[in-house]
């Protein structure tokens, strides 16, 4: 039986020569699963700050939205993506269309809450001034509500960066692919590689959102 300080040397976790030989397809990966997850959250938000705005005017769609909304947030993404292939095919669309509807549930959800905190006072003093409705929901509501609406962000964000590993499945980008040909190949270095960057991306991705909050929301941080 070899020692285990032989194995380890044989058979490491990152070969480092693997990784400088890959320093461009590396950073392809990297670049398709940023641009994945921001096409994603882009099309996310322009679709669930309407949708929330509406529910929280209208509140009999609220449960209606999301009763909708969470039934595909409970479809496990694999089972959605081979639902769409046929219409779809092997495309970005079959990627995208998941990956958005899975980002309305907690989008909406904060929305709709960030408005239910405006205080109505506050309101009905913005209206007292002149505002029209759409002065009182950009300059007064939405304003207020970024703190919570932002937290659906960052939520939805790190969310989105972990499922988009998945689209590689089915052929798209992103860092997924050195996870699948880490574990097709048994060979641990992409495996290792994808997997850190990806986490890497969430936490620079979540702390950028967090200090974009603080930028924009300057009276909650004095507030707190």
């Amino acid at each position: 039986m070899r020692p285990l300080s032989v194995v380890a040397l044989e058979d490491p976790w990152v070969r480092w020569d693997w990784v400088s030989d890959h320093v461009d397809d590396i950073s392809l990966r990297l670049q398709e699963h940023v641009e994945l997850t921001a096409l994603t959250m882009a099309i996310g938000l322009v679709i669930a700050l309407p949708l929330g705005v509406a529910c929280y005017r209208f509140g009999r769609l609220y449960p209606a939205v999301l009763a909708v909304a969470g039934v595909i947030y409970s479809i496990p993404s694999l089972a959605l993506f081979a639902f769409l292939i046929p219409y779809t095919g092997l495309s970005r669309a079959t990627t995208l269309i998941p990956l958005v509807s899975y980002t309305l549930l907690i989008l909406v959800r904060n929305v709709v809450a960030g408005f239910q905190g405006v205080s109505p006072e506050i309101v009905e003093a913005a209206e007292g001034m002149g505002y029209s409705p759409t002065g009182v929901l950009f300059r007064v509501q939405l304003p207020l509500a970024l703190p919570a609406v932002m937290a659906g962000i960052r939520i939805t964000a790190v969310t989105t960066i972990g499922l988009v590993t998945i689209a590689s499945l089915i052929g798209e980008g992103g860092l997924g692919r050195f996870i699948v040909d880490g574990i097709n190949r048994d060979f641990k270095t992409p495996l290792v590689v994808g997997t850190v960057l990806a986490v890497g991306l969430a936490v620079v991705v979540d702390t950028a959102l967090s200090v974009t909050e603080r930028l924009l929301s300057p009276w909650s941080r004095k507030r707190s």
